[in-house]
């Protein structure tokens, strides 16, 4: 059994489908990403796999509780931690004020060591902080209690790039201590940084669901050539050329072929500079999406 196993589990809202058929599992001590377009069915998976609506179709268990269970599931809620999108603060009171009461509820053994990595302002009424003050208050709150499983709905929205880092880092230490850690995001790139595993949803359906190295193999490589004479635009109809761009003489592609075809290509230039690394994320999500707004 995973920290989390959902089977078959439909959401509707009237004849809007916003889930059909989902079926996952994540794995204890693992960070799982959960990944898709805005409007993709997100936020609605999430809202239901911790009882927050029910589901129309199928079930999930989390920590062992049925969701479709409220008593279970309200015991089961003192071991998880939830940050959602947008979290609901009464902007009247300080951050303090607003831990004191979170800590009354579940505790709050780790507040004094968070608070040494994210600062939010404490002393100051809430409606007064930034996005970014509002967002680290929301993570101190979401792992103050030490809990077995923490579910996250785009947490780094809002985050300077050095708190993003800080953030990522933290994650990566939480996976290290046994957390199992779900976020969802639609921001593609920082996944690569702290995720085991993700899985892609469009339009309400789970369309893969991979292993990072996997899903980073499927989607080959970053190819950026500078040659003496530019390439023959017929390079891009080499067996694994995807997404190729030519301005003059460089070149960029993601390849997803045989790499002796390539080399065997290449070696009828003058080459004055190869570059070969892995492709953003967005290009792989794109093997899955097609045309598809990310």
């Amino acid at each position: 059994m995973g920290a989390i196993d959902v089977s078959h589990l439909s959401k509707h809202f009237g004849d809007v489908v916003a889930v059909d058929d989902l079926s996952f599992s994540v794995e204890e001590g693992e960070i799982f990403g959960y990944l898709g377009p805005n409007g993709a069915g997100k936020t609605t998976t999430i809202r239901t796999l911790l009882g927050y609506q029910k589901p129309t179709a199928g079930t999930a268990r989390v920590l062992g509780a049925d969701i479709r269970d409220s008593g279970a599931l309200t015991r089961t809620k003192a071991h998880i931690g939830y940050l959602p999108s947008s979290p609901s603060f009464d902007e009247r009171a300080t951050g303090a004020t607003y831990l004191d009461f979170h800590a009354s509820l579940k505790g709050d053994e780790r507040r004094a060591e968070l608070l040494d990595m994210f600062d939010p302002p404490l002393g100051r009424k809430i409606g007064t902080y930034s996005t970014g003050n509002k967002q680290m208050l929301g993570i101190v709150q979401t792992f103050m209690h030490d809990p077995e499983l923490v579910i996250m709905d785009e947490p780094t929205a809002g985050l300077d790039p050095i708190k993003q880092e800080r953030f990522n880092q933290f994650l990566r230490e939480e996976r290290d201590r046994g957390t199992t850690i779900v976020f969802s995001s639609h921001i593609l790139g920082e996944v690569r940084r702290v995720c085991d595993r993700v899985g892609f949803i469009r339009d309400g359906h789970l369309v893969t669901l991979e292993d990072i190295e996997t899903l980073l193999e499927r989607g080959g490589k970053l190819v950026r050539v500078n040659t003496a004479t530019p390439l023959d635009p017929e390079t891009a109809d080499l067996g694994g050329v995807v997404n190729f761009e030519q301005a003059d003489r460089e070149a960029q592609f993601t390849f997803t072929g045989d790499y002796n075809e390539l080399l065997a290509l290449l070696a009828d230039y003058d080459v004055v500079d190869l570059d070969v690394g892995e492709p953003p994320l967005e290009d792989v999500f794109m093997h899955y999406y097609g045309e598809s707004d990310v």
